[in-house]
């Protein structure tokens, strides 16, 4: 019995096959075992899942913010049920074998949640999650199951600051690159990294926790304005509980995220990609949220929306602000409202509220004194910060983040210097045996052939480190860091271990890139590529064994996101119908 008199019908619900009926009493007991009463068993059961764990401030206050969801939940006259999944921090990840544990987790994330929602029956779900694949894998989970849900992010971290000026983790990473030519002293690296990351949260720019926490509201999967506080904001409490009072709402009303997230939806999402000069990896994550669901929405896809969307959100690494800024003048709803008065969101689309985008934007007021985020009719360039490639050496696309580089640098062409994993690579910028005009590959750091297509943010940031950040490229069937600046191409399929052209390259061969035109070609004919086909053998990776191996034998390519099982196209049943 709810207080506001809602009793829930529990006969249409998954957790009446572990709650209602004599047959249940040996599952009955176990509730009473963990302090449960009669009532509390008679309620809807709410999976409150979280990635809390203390491998990263992006993910240490999750615990705190899940007592808040729980209490809001009993609120509401459900049962919450907190249980949590790993996660992979990119930060701490970054720069050695410990990277290819990071995409593979998106998946393991995705897969533990609903192994645990099926297995006890839940009724609905909230997902907390902070770190760059938690929040997709949160996501992908929650379409999956296609219970009532509600998204949370575990909010930003707070700048730090050095030397009277803000920085971010990002600032960090070029350093590093600063000092290896000698240009910053152990002593101001030192300060630096004492003072970069002052407070929990994830990374404070618009790398790729900001930018899916970004997608969450507006694919209306959160709640407006929850994914923009930044974690130590004591207002992410009331976010949270408000959370677990509004999924009983969902039950009640019966609204699933397959409701919500269609393909209007999808396009909306990737609109705020690129408006607010987002990751790449959005381009690998939302064909994978769609892929859930049924929808056919691949790399090509995304980035034709990418190409027609204005960049109007002045963030980094290309911009000048950070998430707390944002959040400040008036947060994701301010960006999402520049986009919708000028015609471009599809005002239409569903949301946790109950409610449509149109309908939550309706009391978002403009805000004339600021300038992180600009009019859509006046935006930054009128192009999105991120556009897709493709051609002879990326038949199946690759991705590049343009946010910020002025147009001059648009378009690149050079000659090829190979490598076939990324520590080379950085071995090669460390010690500078490389010429400026050069194209760096970095390759079989593909889903596959890494396994596990690593970030290459160490590398990146190095080169910008060194102030040769806008005087070389880089391409990779790897992945970028949100935090890559510079033109660096990712994504590149297929990718080298299946016998994409990328493995076919040699050092000098002429590499042109246009992020104008959006090509990505080598000055190679059909026939001169088919001959060295002939000669190549795929390389053999290290992982012969255990989760990256398993993770090898299944996954697909960047252009569909990644993914590792069939979807929702191949259902029969899905789990939200038992």
């Amino acid at each position: 019995m709810a207080m506001d008199g809602r009793v829930y019908d529990k006969s249409r619900l998954p957790s009446r096959h572990v709650s209602v009926g004599p047959a249940k009493a040996p599952h009955r007991s176990y509730y009473y075992a963990m302090g449960m009463t009669a009532k509390q068993i008679a309620q809807p059961f709410v999976g409150v899942a979280s990635c809390w764990n203390e491998a990263a401030p992006c993910n240490i206050s999750l615990m705190r913010q899940a007592q808040a969801v729980k209490k809001g939940v009993a609120s509401a006259s459900g049962t919450p049920r907190e249980f949590c999944t790993i996660t992979v921090t990119d930060g701490i990840a970054m720069g050695h074998q410990g990277m290819k544990s990071s995409l593979a987790s998106r998946e393991v994330i995705a897969d533990s949640v609903e192994l645990t929602m099926r297995g006890h029956c839940y009724d609905a779900l909230v997902g907390l999650a902070g770190c760059d694949k938690s929040l997709p894998g949160m996501m992908m989970a929650m379409v999956r199951l296609n219970v009532p849900s509600i998204f949370i992010y575990g909010g930003s971290i707070l700048p730090g600051t050095f030397k009277g000026r803000p920085v971010t983790v990002q600032d960090v990473f070029e350093a590093v690159g600063k000092h290896s030519v000698g240009a910053m002293s152990d002593e101001d690296l030192k300060e630096l990294e004492e003072a970069a990351c002052p407070s929990a949260g994830s990374c404070g720019a618009q790398f790729t926790a900001n930018t899916m926490a970004t997608v969450a509201e507006a694919i209306g999967l959160a709640l407006p304005y929850s994914c923009g506080a930044p974690a130590p904001y004591d207002v992410r409490d009331t976010f949270c509980y408000t959370a677990g009072e509004m999924v009983m709402e969902l039950i009640a009303r019966n609204i699933r995220p397959r409701d919500i997230v269609t393909r209007k939806a999808l396009e909306n999402a990737a609109m705020v990609v690129a408006a607010t000069g987002g990751s790449t990896n959005g381009a690998l994550h939302l064909p994978a949220i769609a892929h859930e669901c049924g929808i056919d929405f691949d790399l090509f896809e995304v980035a034709e929306i990418f190409k027609k969307t204005p960049y109007i959100a002045d963030l980094k690494p290309g911009g000048k602000y950070v998430a707390k800024d944002m959040f400040e003048v008036g947060g994701i709803p301010l960006v999402m409202k520049s986009l919708l008065d000028a015609g471009y969101l599809h005002g239409d689309c569903l949301t946790v509220t109950g409610r449509t985008i149109a309908e939550n934007m309706a009391s978002v007021k403009w805000n004339d004194q600021q300038d992180v985020v600009y009019r859509a009719d006046k935006p930054i360039t009128v192009t999105g910060g991120v556009v897709g490639l493709r051609g002879n050496l990326a038949p199946e696309g690759a991705i590049v983040k343009i946010a910020g580089m002025p147009e001059d640098q648009l378009v690149f062409t050079g000659p090829a210097r190979c490598f076939d994993r990324e520590e080379d690579a950085f071995e090669a910028v460390r010690n500078r045996t490389y010429n400026v005009g050069d194209v760096l590959v970095i390759r079989y750091e593909g889903p596959k052939g890494g396994p596990g297509m690593r970030e290459m943010l160490s590398t990146t940031a190095a080169l910008y480190g060194q102030g040769m950040g806008d005087k070389v490229a880089l391409i990779t069937d790897g992945r970028f860091s949100g935090a890559t600046r510079g033109f660096c191409v990712g994504h590149v399929g297929p990718e080298a271990a299946v016998g994409g052209p990328i493995g076919l390259i040699r050092d000098g061969d002429i590499i042109e890139l246009d992020a104008i035109t959006g090509k990505l070609a080598v000055r190679l004919s059909d026939a001169e590529l088919e001959e060295r086909r002939k000669d190549w053998k795929p390389r053999k990776t290290d992982y012969n064994s255990g989760a990256l191996w398993k993770y090898a034998q299944t996954v697909g390519s960047a252009k569909g996101g990644a993914v590792t099982h069939p979807g929702g196209a191949a259902e029969t049943h899905c789990y939200a119908d038992i």
